[in-house]
């Protein structure tokens, strides 16, 4: 896919796609209302215009390794040339990064390059990015190693100026967060969960990445 100019969020015009990649947790397993994080926070920025599509690729137990393997196919797949080159569809990318990596034990240093070749890929086609980390286990030992990689990811972001969510610094020993998930099964969230990560990408402005709000 060639690297095209992007088209503002802004633009009355054009509709907004994201493409989102990530986990089993972006495609919101775990509640009862089938929304997700990711569900619940465009419904936030969508506004009367209903201007928004999501075109989520979520596979389960995903690595950042597995990710930088598939990101370009995925993208490529949900990307219109057509809507881009006409301006009647503006694209962008969320990126969901899951715990996978913990429990594959893929080292720190192999964990950031995978994100930046993704970022970086991206970047080459001029597609911005948003990234969401991981958040905190039900297992506090997996919690302490998750924050240690959301630092990774949150410095690969850094570096290249792309918004990055920290969901573990933001909910580990939160009182709802951690009474959600003892009582959820296989380590997900459910819907008091889920809405606490909306809201923290909300408030890690989200609206203003995508052009709907300030």
């Amino acid at each position: 896919m060639p690297a095209v100019p992007m088209t503002p969020a802004s633009d009355p015009a054009s509709r907004i796609r994201i493409i989102a990649l990530g986990d089993e947790l972006l495609a919101g397993v775990g509640d009862a209302r089938a929304l997700g994080w990711l569900g619940r926070a465009v419904a936030s920025e969508q506004g009367a215009e209903s201007r928004i599509d999501v075109f989520t690729a979520a596979l389960p137990g995903e690595t950042s390794a597995d990710l930088a393997e598939r990101w370009d196919v995925d993208v490529q797949r949900r990307y219109s040339a057509q809507g881009q080159a006409d301006a009647t569809i503006d694209h962008r990318v969320v990126v969901a990064m899951g715990r996978g990596d913990v429990d594959a034990g893929i080292s720190l240093a192999r964990s950031r390059l995978n994100l930046a070749k993704i970022l970086d890929g991206l970047e080459r086609l001029r597609i911005p990015a948003f990234v969401v980390g991981p958040p905190p286990s039900a297992d506090a030992g997996t919690t302490s190693a998750v924050r240690d990689l959301s630092a990774a990811f949150e410095d690969v972001c850094s570096r290249r100026r792309i918004p990055y969510v920290d969901t573990v610094g933001g909910l580990a020993g939160h009182d709802q967060w951690e009474s959600d998930i003892a009582r959820s099964p296989g380590d997900h969230p459910g819907q008091t969960g889920y809405g606490l990560m909306a809201w923290l990408v909300l408030h890690a402005g989200f609206g203003s990445w995508l052009g709907t709000s300030s």
